[in-house]
Formats: structure tokens, C-alpha cells, sequence
């Protein structure tokens, strides 16, 4: 499995015939192998490029490997810092990468309770203010692909509430006593990119402070949007 993850990293993009001449193995044995790495988290298909494989995202973070994340990183971490200082909270960037998101980075809380989320660590599509922020912004066939679920029109009367809005919120919801605030962040083709979360305890993030908080964070996301070329 080795040798296969390897090779995807030397030739990415790249398919399981050319893999399998490659290493001169069986073209069911390296699928197998494409299937684990893929449901661990390290591979993904490429976008655009059926039956085509490549390393994740998440491994890409995880690794610190030269590549353009380290350019969005870059241009994140002084807007994390301001919301941190502005608003006493952790502030991290979140990149989606297929069905999941991956925090790329994170300005954490110097308060003694506070959330903290690795870089790297994967958040799931459904449920997060992270997922909530970038599913408006989306074709209504892709919402329904990453919700696995048709869209209602009660789903739609929320995504058009959090477009109009600027933010997505998740209170108390996948964490009980934890809140957060999430803002899209749009590529230079307007497609999104991932979110500008902010979150910390529901006894400082309660809704008299979400607007505020989420004003700053809605302008944060829309700067690093500009940012990108």
C-alpha cells in the first residue's frame, strides 16, 4: 500500500491502470489499495478528472507539504489573528476537500476555556457552521450530493437566510456548550473555497454578541476572498 500511496504522491494525477504498470502489480490489488487509502483520508479523486487519484488534502496539511494551501495559509493567519484580538475567541480557516473540511489553520482563545481544533483535523459536511456557511453557495444537485439527502424547502429557506446574513451558526448543536460562527470564503472563480469560523463557549458567544462577532467575521472572509488570485 506503500508503494501505491508513493506513486500517487510522485505522479498525481494520476489512475489505477497507469499505477498498476507502474509498479507492475494487479489492477484489482492496487484498487483495494486506492479504496483504503481513500477511506483513511489520505488520497482523494481528483477533481474534474474521473478515475483519476490524488493526495488529499488533509495529508497535504497534515504534511506541510509545498503547495498552494501554504499561499491561502499565508494570507489567513493575519485575519485569524485580528478576529482572535478582536474578539477573544479562536478563529480558524477551514478548506473543504470533498465531502469534509480540513482546518488549515487556527488562531486559538488565550482564554483558559476555549476550543481548540488541530490543524488538520477533518470536520464532517453535516451538522458543522463550518459546512453551513459553504452549502448555500453551492448548485442545489451538489447539496443534495454532500447532504445525501434531498434539499427541503425549509433547507432552502436557511441557506437563503445565511446568505442574506454573511454567517452560518452552530449552537450547541454537534457540541453541547460550544458555539460557532462560520463565513464563506469564495475562490477567484466565486466558487467556495471553505469558511472563516470563530468559536468558543456559549456563555461568551450568546446571541447578543453574534452579530457583532459575526460582522467581523463576514468581512474577514469576504477580505481573504479578495486576497485570493
Amino acid at each position: 500500500m506503500l508503494s501505491v500511496f508513493e506513486a500517487i504522491a510522485a505522479a498525481q494525477p494520476v489512475g489505477v491502470s497507469a499505477l498498476a504498470r507502474q509498479l507492475g502489480a494487479d489492477k484489482s490489488a492496487v484498487q483495494r489499495d486506492l479504496m483504503t487509502l481513500a477511506d483513511a483520508g489520505w488520497i482523494r479523486p481528483a477533481p474534474g478528472m474521473a478515475g483519476q487519484w490524488e493526495l488529499s488534502l488533509h495529508m497535504l496539511t497534515l504534511a506541510r507539504t509545498p503547495h498552494s494551501s501554504d499561499s491561502l495559509r499565508m494570507r489567513a493567519r493575519p485575519i485569524l489573528e485580528r478576529l482572535r484580538l478582536e474578539t477573544g475567541e479562536t478563529a480558524y480557516f477551514a478548506l473543504q476537500d470533498g465531502d469534509r473540511f480540513v482546518v488549515l489553520d487556527a488562531a486559538e482563545s488565550h482564554h483558559l476555556l476555549r476550543m481548540m481544533p488541530a490543524v488538520g483535523i477533518v470536520i464532517p459536511m453535516q451538522g458543522s457552521a463550518t459546512a453551513r456557511a459553504v452549502l448555500p453557495h453551492l448548485p442545489e444537485d451538489e447539496q443534495a450530493r454532500l447532504l445525501d439527502a434531498p434539499v427541503t424547502a425549509e433547507l432552502q429557506a436557511e441557506f437563503a437566510e445565511t446568505r442574506a446574513r454573511g454567517f452560518a451558526v452552530n449552537d450547541e448543536e454537534i457540541r453541547p456548550g460550544a458555539v460557532a460562527l462560520a463565513s464563506v470564503v469564495l475562490g477567484n472563480d466565486g466558487q467556495p473555497l471553505g469558511s472563516l469560523v470563530l468559536t468558543g463557549p456559549a456563555e461568551r458567544m450568546g446571541p447578543d454578541r453574534r452579530e457583532e462577532m459575526g460582522a467581523m467575521l463576514r468581512d474577514g472572509a469576504r477580505q481573504l476572498s479578495q486576497e485570493i488570485v
